[in-house]
C-alpha cells in the first residue's frame, strides 16, 4: 500500500467513522472501485486509533467529567446516584456485547461478511430501520436523561456494527432515536459509547500486527492512514452535531440507499467483485 492509497483510506476512515454511512463499506468500496486490494479488517481496525483519538479530543471534557464522577461514585459506595457517573456505567455495560460478539465471530467478520453482497444489504437494512426511528422516535430526551433501559439497548445494537456496512454510529444513533434522544444527543452518546470498543478492537489488531512482523513500509502506511483519520475524523464529529441540531438524517439515510443499489449494480453486472 502506497502513501496515496494510505492517505485516501486514512480519510474515507475518518469521515465516515462518525457519519452513519459505514467506514467498514467504504474502506471495501473504494479500494474496489480503485482496483485496489482490500485492505483486511485487521487494518481497517488499526486505523481505526485515529477516529479514537479525534473522540479522545474532541470529547476530553466530556471524558474527564466521566471518569472523575465514576471514580467518586466509586468511593462513596453510591456509584448510581450521580448521573454522569450512572452515564459511564452505560458506556461499560454497553460495551460488553460488541466485545463478547465480536471475539465470537471474528473469522467471519474477517472473511464471508466482509462481501460486498453483506455490505450492500446491510446498507440498505439500516437505512430503511433509521427511516423508521426518525419517524417513530420522540426526539424529546438529553444525554442526562437517558435511562438505564435506553442506554444498555443503545449498547446491545452497537454489536451490529460487527457487520459490515451496518455502521457503528449508524445503528447507535437509530438506536437513541428509538430511545427517545434527541438527535445531536444521540450522535453524542454514540462517540462516548465507541471509545472502549474501538480502543479495545484497535490495540488488539495493532498487537497482531506487531507480532506478524510487517515491514516498515506497512508501519509507515498505517501511520500516515491513522493521522488522516484523525484529522478527518475530528472534522466529521463537528459537522455531524452541528449538522444534527437542525436537521434530519434523510440525506444520510438517502446516500445508504443509492450506494447499497449501486453496489449491486456494479455487481451484478461483473464491474466490480462482491469479494
Amino acid at each position: 500500500m502506497d502513501f496515496l492509497q494510505s492517505i485516501v483510506l486514512g480519510v474515507v476512515q475518518g469521515l465516515t467513522e462518525f457519519l452513519p454511512i459505514s467506514s467498514t463499506a467504504h474502506l471495501r468500496i473504494v479500494p474496489a472501485l480503485a482496483g485496489w486490494r482490500d485492505p483486511g479488517a485487521a487494518y481497517s481496525a488499526v486505523v481505526q486509533i485515529g477516529t479514537l483519538l479525534a473522540v479522545l479530543v474532541y470529547f476530553y471534557r466530556d471524558l474527564v467529567t466521566l471518569a472523575v464522577a465514576w471514580a467518586k461514585g466509586l468511593v462513596s459506595k453510591k456509584p448510581f446516584e450521580d448521573p454522569y457517573s450512572r452515564l459511564a456505567w452505560m458506556i461499560a455495560a454497553g460495551t460488553l456485547p460488541i466485545g463478547v460478539c465480536g471475539l465470537w465471530f471474528q473469522d467471519a467478520i474477517e472473511s464471508t461478511l466482509r462481501s460486498l453482497w453483506v455490505v450492500s444489504f446491510a446498507l440498505i437494512g439500516l437505512a430503511v430501520v433509521l427511516g423508521l426511528a426518525e419517524l417513530v422516535g420522540s426526539r424529546r430526551k438529553s444525554l442526562s436523561q437517558i435511562g438505564w433501559v435506553g442506554g444498555v439497548f443503545i449498547g446491545c445494537m452497537q454489536a451490529l456494527a460487527l457487520i459490515p456496512g451496518a455502521s457503528r454510529s449508524g445503528v447507535t444513533i437509530t438506536a437513541g432515536l428509538f430511545a427517545g434522544l434527541k438527535r445531536a444527543d444521540a450522535a453524542r452518546f454514540s462517540f462516548l459509547l465507541s471509545v472502549p470498543a474501538v480502543a479495545a478492537s484497535g490495540l488488539y489488531e495493532l498487537m497482531h500486527l506487531a507480532e506478524s512482523g510487517v515491514g516498515s513500509v506497512m508501519w509507515s502506511s498505517i501511520i500516515v492512514a491513522t493521522l488522516t483519520a484523525f484529522g478527518s475524523g475530528y472534522l466529521a464529529i463537528a459537522g455531524l452535531i452541528h449538522f444534527l441540531k437542525k436537521r434530519s438524517t434523510l440525506v444520510f439515510i438517502a446516500y445508504r440507499l443509492i450506494l447499497g443499489v449501486l453496489i449491486i449494480v456494479l455487481m451484478k453486472n461483473e464491474i466490480i467483485s462482491p469479494y
